[in-house]
């Protein structure tokens, strides 16, 4: 091997072994707690919110993404995503509505968990929504239990996102027209790809803890 690709490879390893270990629960608790997240108006759009939720891993903590189930009058039909959907009522917080979003997809009560704080607000570029994103540490086992709305469940070490070789671009289709997406390969071939506003939720979470992660915005052509 060449010594200045052994060097890059040497200096890749080094990168991802120093982001792992700021991966630990005690730094995202005191990175998103010292850190005030941008909160955005819903305005004439939809206001939906979701969960992110973690708990300790071997190599790191873990994340809990769902793929929602196939469904005509759903725009995140098929997608990984968190757990969550749109607020009841304009008397309903959006805090309230990722916490009974989790409780009705997957039978689990976040009023039991560790609340570690909210990342910014996000509107969806390609649908009229806003979303709010909550962050929670589960702090026994839990059983899931997904409703119709969702396909399956699996948690992923939040160091396998930080995986170079996951980070893709593919192109989507949505209303006749054709665009380009980061995107992180996280599962089998021909398996949902996590992209959209799940990836800049994503994003935004390693963004607030100091890491770098995926696409920068400025290369991301618009997505949900």
């Amino acid at each position: 091997m060449p010594g200045s690709l052994k060097r890059t490879r040497n200096v890749i390893h080094q990168t991802e072994e120093s982001s792992v270990k700021k991966l630990n629960l005690t730094n995202i608790a005191n990175c998103l707690t010292n850190q005030s997240p941008e909160i955005l108006p819903p305005s004439q759009r939809g206001h939906a919110a979701v969960a992110m939720i973690l708990k300790e891993g071997t190599s790191s903590p873990e994340v809990l993404l769902i793929v929602r189930a196939e469904h005509d009058q759903d725009p995140w039909s098929g997608n990984i995503g968190f757990p969550g959907g749109r607020l009841n009522s304009t008397e309903e917080t959006p805090q309230q509505a990722a916490e009974r979003e989790t409780r009705e997809e997957l039978d689990l009560d976040l009023g039991q968990s560790r609340y570690l704080g909210r990342l910014n607000d996000l509107y969806g570029a390609m649908l009229p929504v806003l979303v709010s994103c909550f962050v929670y540490q589960i702090t026994e086992p839990v059983i899931l239990q997904p409703n119709h709305e969702v396909a399956t469940t699996f948690w992923l070490p939040l160091a396998k996102l930080l995986e170079p070789e996951r980070q893709q671009h593919r192109t989507f289709f949505y209303h006749g027209e054709e665009r380009m997406h980061p995107v992180v390969e996280l599962l089998d071939p021909h398996q949902p790809l996590l992209w959209g506003i799940t990836y800049r939720l994503i994003r935004n979470f390693f963004e607030m803890c100091g890491l770098d992660f995926g696409s920068p915005e400025k290369a991301e052509v618009t997505s949900f």
